[in-house]
């Protein structure tokens, strides 16, 4: 049973490494430093995967993971990672200059309070349900809710103000 479950997270791992450097590199706007913070978060997961009680909850359970090496990431570092337009065009599925409207909104929501930015961004760009998002959070589902739409009224504001 537990060489199965392994299998299912290394097999996990694998395909969706691309969408866990994304993630990090919300978090850290640096290249290397998501490189490192998935590097790490993948060596906890297979050092700890045994405390995985359902199979199911793969998904939610090493996301918790991630987003918890990048907070760690973030409170050690204490500073701002400078980022390079190559960077984000890696993390896009669009290329920059198709898609300006779309980088504004993905600036405002890096402005964000991590709590709001983490329900952000798994929702809209890891397609996470709200209910997922609490898992991983640890939250209440009230409370991902409230930062959600805490956060979508915010990028609203600070977007409509950019316009005018």
């Amino acid at each position: 049973m537990k060489e199965e479950l392994r299998e299912q997270i290394v097999s996990y791992l694998l395909e969706n490494q691309d969408k866990f450097y994304r993630l990090a590199f919300s978090y850290v706007h640096n290249a290397d430093a998501a490189l490192d913070i998935v590097q790490n978060a993948i060596v906890k997961a297979l050092e700890h995967y045994t405390s995985i009680r359902n199979a199911d909850y793969v998904k939610t359970w090493f996301y918790r993971v991630l987003v918890n090496e990048c907070l760690t990431a973030l409170q050690k570092g204490k500073r701002e990672y400078s980022y390079e337009p190559e960077d984000l065009q890696r993390i896009q599925d669009t290329p920059v200059e198709e898609d300006h409207q779309a980088m504004e909104i993905y600036e405002q929501v890096q402005k964000l309070p991590e709590k709001m930015k983490t329900v952000v961004v798994l929702r809209f760009y890891e397609d996470f349900s709200l209910a997922e998002i609490a898992k991983v959070t640890g939250a209440k589902l009230s409370t991902v809710k409230y930062r959600l739409y805490s956060a979508l009224k915010q990028i609203k504001m600070t977007y409509e103000e950019g316009l005018a």
